[in-house]
């Protein structure tokens, strides 16, 4: 059986990114935002009762279907290690030169052993533009005189579904905001880069910060 031709882009669902917003081949459009994590285990059993007393709460008011993408990456310590060593260059005090060149061994010989990871929380929500009957009624009639759909009128779709979009993103910001957790919505390219880590899950590293 001969290897097929077809790019591997066919199997991907994403038509584009517009706006921070992905658009699929489906015509569904989906906004994902990034929410900080709350460490369960550092609350009283009475707080973490409360607390998810209240996402179950958030959960039940959604009239809409969410998903919640969990991404684990290890980290890349390089860059950090190499601004330690331009710090040590720099450092004129024995002391502290001392002390820094044991804290980079340390950094080294910790990271040879433990996988350090680094987890990012996202929420994906989707919108479904209305299934237009395009057989019958006006339909019918703008196909059988061939008209089309124009750019302005494709531009005027998406702003329409987009204004949808937003005001259940609003709903989520707001629902998680009551949980103390933080909320930002993903720009374009930080969606490019999200999908092709997804795509691509043997490029695991993730740079340290400084």
């Amino acid at each position: 059986m001969a290897p097929s031709s077809s790019p591997t882009q066919q199997f991907v669902p994403v038509k584009e990114v517009r706006d921070g917003i992905v658009v699929m081949k489906d015509e569904t459009l989906a906004t994902v935002v990034l929410v900080s994590s709350i460490n369960l285990s550092l609350k009283s059993y009475d707080e973490q009762r409360a607390t998810l007393a209240q996402f179950q709460s958030f959960l039940n008011t959604l009239d809409f279907p969410v998903q919640i993408v969990i991404q684990s990456r290890r980290y890349d310590v390089r860059p950090y290690i190499l601004s330690l060593e331009n710090r040590l260059r720099e450092q004129k005090e024995s002391l502290l030169r001392v002390q820094t060149q044991e804290y980079i061994q340390f950094i080294r010989s910790f990271t040879e052993q433990v996988n350090v990871m680094r987890k990012s929380f996202f929420v994906v929500i989707p919108y479904t533009p209305p299934v237009v009957n395009q057989t019958g009624g006006l339909g019918k009639v703008l196909s059988f005189f061939g008209k089309k759909q124009t750019t302005a009128d494709l531009t005027a779709n998406f702003e329409e579904e987009r204004t949808q979009l937003e005001q259940r993103v609003s709903v989520v910001e707001q629902g998680l905001s009551r949980l103390g957790l933080r909320v930002a919505q993903l720009g374009t390219q930080e969606v490019i880069e999200l999908l092709y880590k997804t795509f691509n899950p043997g490029e695991t590293t993730s740079h340290a910060a400084e």
